[in-house]
């Protein structure tokens, strides 16, 4: 962040953003902006008063440590080697969780804390409706910086979570911000525990609405390693989550974002065959379990990873930093990282919106865009999808009316039938009378599901494919390969 109360210059200007929200506004629909709030630029006017001295009015906005010695301790960065820059203009290292562009905020500043929090007053009289704070629970550090041991160097985020004020901090953002606005704050909750996420989300203790937890979509990485994932240990997941925050907060729900990979090529199933199924499938999970639903952009079109085969094709400054540090030091063969980076990067997120089969995907009329197209965008694209109402965009819409209409999709309770079971995954959600079932097949093969008998017949509500003809069922049904179902209970 350089300017917190400026537009990008490739984004637009104010008054565009203004328009934006005022047309949002019409349609009734409330905007949430991302906040970086943990670092800002190394081009940020705090930062670059910072580095003139130590007798700059600003050095205290940030954490600076004498450069006379070796670097201060052995945290590392998030995007490769120390996470201490010696700076060449003061002579001191500062810190920085992430790139040496991004200098971590000294948040025991209390000045600091201030203009953050008239940063927020700016946006939140302007009409947003809250924030999707960044990697928040970083904010604050042990101003000791003692060294990690070997165990915690293999998962720094935990420690770098786990600040000794991080609660004291947002508590006071929420007394003297956030309270006096009606807004909503989810954070990404990144190194945070399960057991440590209700502390961030507890209505009573007044800090966030939601976190942002990472446990579903790293379930299978060991860094920028991909390890095997089943489905019993997702569901663990979801019921782990829904235990802890889900009795005195909310959850984030979400299967992709800007930092991981595609949820049809992650969790379901992106060969011809059963793309279109699968993704179905997987928004009928994100849409029907407990907690509020996130839909990455693309993720309705049942987009996909992209075939990466150089590391000249990534973009992300974290691969280029995991490159030097792992083949290029001779840890790992290029041909093995690569083959690990196909299914993790988190570039895969980030290729152009698939808007038409025209040029770039009808992304822009330049002739080359910021980042490479995904060569399947004549096939998936938003034009296409509209034009078909057996969809994955036709479905997602029928999912966000079928969610609207039934009170349990938000407030009932969430309780998994068969945690053990490998291919199905059957949950209840219970809320007064209005009693439903929710049914996934994870699998290329067909699955007999058995029905809870509720004392009345199950009605079909919605399933993912076309042309079953039983609507009403009493004991089981027959699921196809990555069928999903919903079911309600005949004459609630």
């Amino acid at each position: 962040m350089r300017d917190y109360r400026k537009v990008l210059r490739e984004f637009g200007t104010m008054d565009d953003f203004d328009r934006l929200l005022e047309e949002a506004r019409s349609r009734n629909i409330r905007l949430i902006i991302d906040l970086v709030l943990n670092h800002t630029s190394d081009q940020h006017e705090w930062f670059v008063k910072s580095r003139t001295g130590r007798d700059s009015s600003k050095r205290n906005y940030y954490i600076w440590r004498d450069g006379s010695g070796g670097v201060p301790n052995n945290f590392p960065s998030f995007f490769g080697g120390s996470a201490w820059q010696k700076d060449d203009i003061s002579g001191d290292y500062y810190l920085h969780y992430f790139a040496k562009e991004q200098p971590d905020l000294n948040w025991d500043n209390p000045c600091v804390r201030a203009d953050i929090f008239d940063i927020m007053r700016f946006w939140l009289d302007k009409g947003v409706a809250g924030f999707r704070l960044d990697v928040i629970p970083f904010i604050s550090k042990d101003q000791a910086f003692p060294d990690l041991t070997p165990e915690q160097l293999q998962a720094p985020e935990f420690t770098y979570s786990d600040g000794p004020h991080v609660h004291d901090y947002l508590q006071e953002m929420n007394r003297k911000v956030l309270a006096h606005y009606d807004a909503m704050t989810v954070g990404e909750a990144y190194g945070v525990t399960d057991a440590k996420a209700p502390l961030f989300v507890n209505e009573d203790r007044r800090e966030l609405n939601m976190l942002i937890s990472f446990d579903v979509v790293r379930l299978d990485r060991n860094g920028w390693r991909k390890t095997d994932w089943n489905l019993p240990a997702l569901k663990a997941v979801y019921s782990r989550l829904d235990k802890t925050i889900g009795a005195s907060g909310w959850n984030a729900i979400f299967l992709s974002n800007h930092d991981n990979p595609r949820a049809v090529s992650h969790f379901g199933d992106d060969t011809p065959e059963f793309r279109v199924k699968s993704a179905k499938a997987l928004a009928t999970l994100l849409l029907t379990l407990r907690g509020t639903p996130f839909i990455y952009q693309g993720e309705e079109l049942g987009m996909t990873n992209f075939p990466f085969r150089h590391v000249e094709e990534f973009d992300d400054i974290e691969v280029k930093g995991q490159w030097a540090e792992h083949v290029l030091r001779g840890k790992v063969s290029p041909e093995y990282f690569i083959s690990h980076l196909r299914q993790t990067s988190r570039d895969h997120a980030r290729t152009p919106m698939q808007w038409n089969g025209t040029a770039n995907a009808g992304f822009t009329s330049a002739e080359k865009p910021w980042f490479a197209v995904n060569p399947n965008y004549s096939e998936i694209n938003a034009e296409a999808d509209l034009a078909h109402e057996d969809s994955i965009y036709r479905y997602f819409q029928r999912l966000i009316a079928l969610r609207r209409s039934k009170l349990a999709l938000t407030y009932g309770d969430y309780v998994d039938l068969d945690p053990a079971h490998e291919r199905l995954f059957v949950y209840t959600r219970e809320f007064g009378a209005d009693r439903l079932l929710v049914a996934v097949n994870f699998s290329r093969e067909p699955e007999l599901l058995g029905l809870p008998a509720m004392g009345a017949p199950w009605d079909l509500l919605l399933t993912n494919l076309s042309g079953r003809a039983d609507k009403v069922l009493s004991s089981e049904i027959q699921l196809a390969p990555w069928e999903s179902v919903v079911m309600g209970i005949s004459g609630d």
